[in-house]
């Protein structure tokens, strides 16, 4: 009799088990194409922010390089989307991180023009504290948008630093460790892409269908 229970249990388990696999599946299935657009959207509004899409013609989402340079990331490979206009190498928008914040790693994506100047930056991730290290974000300081326009002139170059460090860019009251983190990634991308730029629009595409 215990035995038998035990039967009619494991069977409606293994039942309640295959019909719930069954209806992840389905939702999935039906979803998925809908996820992909809104991951498209959000990653082409993130490109938009720091490289105006009057600037190129191709789909910036699916034309990229998977990059392993301590320039971009000392630990990980980061994707660089690679830019285009009537058949010419117009910019790179490169993913790069920083391990230096207060509280631990920064993302980032900067777009650099072939000539080397800063199309633009943006912080996508972060972890600093609110109040102090966030003026980082846009939404919360207009800081970042210093960058535009400015280029690096060599791997010494005094400026690429804050100011209490003897360069041109201010830092945060109370807060000097965030924004020394993110000026010095972001000469870094600059360095990458003025080393690398061709070297990137010939590689490989490893994007497919705008995943990554």
């Amino acid at each position: 009799m215990i035995l038998s229970s035990m039967g009619k249990n494991g069977a409606i388990l293994a039942l309640f088990a295959l019909l719930t696999t069954g209806a992840v599946a389905t939702i999935f299935s039906l979803t998925k194409d809908s996820i992909a657009e809104q991951e498209r959207k959000q990653l082409s509004s993130q490109l938009q922010e720091v490289l105006d899409a009057h600037l190129y013609d191709n789909a910036l989402y699916e034309d990229c390089a998977l990059i392993e340079n301590d320039l971009l990331s000392a630990r990980d490979s980061q994707t660089v989307y690679r830019a285009r206009k009537n058949g010419q190498n117009i910019a790179l928008v490169m993913r790069h991180v920083t391990p230096k914040g207060y509280s631990g790693n920064i993302d980032l994506l900067t777009a650099v023009f072939a000539n080397g100047e800063i199309a633009g930056v943006r912080v996508t991730k972060h972890e600093e504290t609110p109040g102090l290290g966030d003026k980082i974000e846009l939404r919360k300081s207009p800081w970042i948008t210093v960058f535009k326009d400015q280029t690096v002139l060599s791997t010494d170059d005094k400026r690429w630093a804050v100011k209490k460090d003897g360069g041109n860019f201010d830092q945060f009251t109370g807060a000097t460790i965030t924004p020394r983190a993110v000026v010095g990634s972001v000469k870094d991308a600059v360095l990458f892409a003025q080393q690398h730029f061709d070297d990137v629009f010939a590689a490989e595409n490893a994007c497919l269908a705008g995943q990554l």
